[in-house]
């Protein structure tokens, strides 16, 4: 038994070693990673995506460079009923290029998200260590500019949250929701939503 906790303990320690080195694109651009991404990807080593990740589909982010080097994030996705969800943060600079810290009122947590990896006309590998009570998890998500991304993106996405230690199961592409018209209202409601 304390052979098998010593091991628990240490792919812990390796997993967190993992989370720790994870740092943001070294020539961010804040100004290129501005417009509207497809949420494409997302994978989490959270307990509650488990549940909930067969009724996620495919939503939008508009991210908006701010002037002060913070950025804007609107989100929207089609919920399963035709309605739209819709969530904003502002996330704040830190001395890192490409580092955000935000606060979540909705999910009473705290955030620290990194631009790992971006091409600014193809897509951006987002990863983020979320606090709420003490405990943390981490969640990647993987943004294109188009619905259609390559698989070469995917795979990508896909070898990183791996290489996060999240498991294959819970690493998702995640399925266009077919309404592009209701899609499109949901973008244009963005801008009314709160934390």
């Amino acid at each position: 038994m304390p052979t098998t906790m010593l091991g628990m303990l240490g792919v812990l320690l390796c997993v967190l070693a993992v989370r720790a080195d994870v740092m943001p694109q070294a020539d961010f651009d804040l100004q290129k990673v501005g417009g509207t991404w497809y949420l494409v990807g997302f994978a989490t080593n959270a307990d509650w995506f488990v549940s909930r990740k067969a009724d996620m589909k495919m939503g939008t982010v508009t991210l908006t460079p701010q002037s002060n080097g913070d950025l804007e994030m609107d989100y929207s996705s089609l919920k399963p009923d035709g309605s739209c969800w819709t969530m904003n943060h502002l996330a704040k600079k830190t001395d890192i290029p490409g580092k955000f810290t935000f606060s979540s009122q909705r999910w009473a947590n705290e955030n620290d998200m990194r631009m790992v990896e971006v091409k600014y006309d193809e897509y951006s590998l987002v990863h983020t260590i979320k606090t709420k009570a003490g405990s943390s998890y981490i969640l990647n998500k993987l943004y294109s500019r188009t619905q259609d991304p390559s698989q070469a993106v995917l795979d990508k996405f896909t070898k990183f949250s791996l290489e996060q230690g999240i498991l294959p199961e819970n690493i998702a592409i995640l399925p266009k929701n077919g309404h592009p018209a209701a899609t499109l209202r949901c973008l244009k409601l963005q801008q009314h939503c709160c934390v």
